[in-house]
């Protein structure tokens, strides 16, 4: 997986103006391997904006985008993925006509092509296969394998979707609000699978989520957001206490419940 040494993904004085409003302003931010780090802010604050620059969907109108040291500012996403940087979305990106093992198989065949196997290779040797098999049991959908994505629930489209983006074998996963539309009986538990399997793989991951309790219980650090600027960075025991967090993004009438279920 990832080199050890130095910084994994670093940004370096990233701007992003739209007309007069600014979404980004002067975002310096270093990942080292391993790290886990929660995203968060109210809407509009830069989140998705950041999120968004560093995987290539959107170009920065300053600034540069590093992964192991190398520039990749003005790639595609494509090429960004080729080079080991994956992201899955808010709503989950498959194709709902096609059972979860066809969806998994085709992310698995594209990822291919991208590092030089021949997509004139057939979908079905055994290789491929057993991959896809395998990822499914990783991220405990196995018994959804046959069905059609649009008859699966809400929680197992996102694991199927998160799955996906780790066909291509990345060092760093950026997921956008990974329990987004999911109960709360079911968040603690989708998210211990989804960790579960990227600590496993040795991914460094990064989040964007509004739910603080997830927050609070998985990540190592913490970037908030707000208007555009980056206004804490730290543990989450110290950025969720931090007063600009607490009046900009929290709301200090919510500090309390948080602290409540900190444990972790």
């Amino acid at each position: 997986m990832s080199d050890q040494s130095g910084p994994l993904l670093e940004t370096r004085d990233l701007n992003k103006t739209f007309g007069a409003v600014t979404a980004a302003d002067n975002i310096n931010v270093t990942v080292v391997p391993g790290e886990i780090v929660g995203i968060i802010g109210a809407n509009g604050a830069g989140k998705t904006t950041f999120v968004n620059m560093v995987t290539g969907y959107l170009k920065p109108t300053s600034g540069t985008v590093f992964l192991r040291g190398q520039n990749i500012t003005a790639l595609a996403p494509r090429q960004i993925t080729k080079l080991g940087m994956s992201r899955s979305f808010q709503v989950p990106q498959v194709f709902l006509t096609q059972t979860a093992f066809e969806n998994l198989l085709e992310a698995a065949g594209i990822a291919d092509a991208m590092n030089g196997i021949s997509a004139l290779k057939p979908l079905h040797r055994k290789p491929l296969l057993d991959k896809v098999d395998a990822i499914l049991k990783r991220y405990r959908i196995d018994e959804y394998r046959d069905q059609e994505t649009s008859t699966l629930p809400q929680g197992i489209r996102k694991l199927l979707d998160i799955a996906m983006a780790m066909v291509s074998d990345p060092d760093v996963l950026l997921l956008d609000e990974p329990t987004s539309g999911i109960s709360v009986e079911e968040k603690f538990s989708l998210m211990d699978v989804v960790m579960e399997a990227l600590q496993e793989e040795d991914v460094t991951v990064l989040f964007i989520e509004h739910d603080m309790e997830i927050v609070e219980r998985y990540t190592t650090r913490v970037l908030a957001f707000y208007e555009g600027r980056i206004i804490a960075d730290a543990p989450p025991e110290i950025a969720l206490n931090d007063p600009e967090v607490r009046e900009f993004v929290i709301g200090d009438h919510k500090v309390g419940q948080h602290q409540a279920h900190g444990d972790r």
